[in-house]
């Protein structure tokens, strides 16, 4: 499928921001921290009973990342159609097509390597499970009754070789579980030398029962940016420093 026929801007322009809300029995979440700078990217499609969504963070800067920008969402979005639309699909194994897809586009595109850490994901509302990849490490943490924890098993980033397989995995969601997955700008915000990390988003989600996957990413976000300005503020003649993209993506099952 082409840009025209998914509803896309043209290469070159800036990818459009998708929020599903609530779709399929889920609420789905995500949100930019202010305007991107860099290559943090995130969109969501509805497909029957399922919903997929892709977070990626990809090397670079803006204006330069727009036409790769585009292109990944492009192939994620004409991919879901493709992959998980059959009643019988194996979620799976489409889930790794998927991503094989989208990893061949986003090179060909950028004409070689470029560093691209990379979450998506296939929610089935039928099944009530995620399959899901976590190409490059992004922090992707599962709460429910038995508490949070990081999902296991990362593989290595998108963009780096075009022909590399992607095992999929998979993880079942109780009323009222949480995904949250966030970008490399949030753990990595700094104060004094301390990084932000996963275990303060960790502590967030336990720390209070977010209802809805906006509320979640909202109070993630602020919390990221709260820590990074008691930084900025006793920095010295910081310039025009450009500070990294902070994006978070939530997902709640409601039913």
């Amino acid at each position: 499928m082409g840009y025209a026929e998914l509803g896309l801007p043209l290469p070159g322009q800036e990818p459009w921001r998708a929020d599903l809300g609530h779709a399929n029995g889920i609420d789905l979440h995500a949100q930019y921290h202010s305007e991107r700078t860099g290559g943090d990217l995130f969109d969501a499609v509805e497909v029957g009973p399922r919903v997929a969504f892709l977070l990626s963070d990809i090397a670079g800067r803006r204006p330069e990342l727009d036409p790769i920008s585009a292109e990944m969402q492009r192939a994620f979005r004409a991919g879901s159609a493709e992959a998980f639309s059959a009643v019988d699909v194996n979620l799976m194994e489409a889930t790794e097509m998927l991503v094989h897809a989208i990893n061949q586009a986003m090179m060909a595109v950028a004409k070689g390597a470029r560093f691209a850490p990379t979450m998506v994901g296939c929610y089935d509302a039928q099944l009530g499970v995620l399959a899901y990849i976590n190409a490059g490490g992004q922090t992707a943490l599962f709460r429910d009754s038995q508490g949070t924890r990081a999902l296991p098993n990362a593989s290595v980033p998108l963009g780096l070789f075009s022909h590399l397989p992607y095992d999929a995995s998979i993880q079942a969601f109780e009323p009222g579980a949480m995904l949250m997955v966030v970008t490399k700008g949030v753990t990595g915000s700094m104060a004094n030398k301390n990084p932000f990390g996963p275990k303060r988003v960790i502590e967030l989600l336990e720390s209070a029962n977010y209802k809805s996957a906006s509320g979640a990413c909202q109070a993630v976000l602020a919390a990221a940016h709260r820590f990074e300005k008691n930084r900025w503020e006793w920095v010295p003649f910081r310039g025009n420093s450009v500070r990294e993209d902070m994006t978070a993506l939530a997902l709640v099952r409601i039913i």
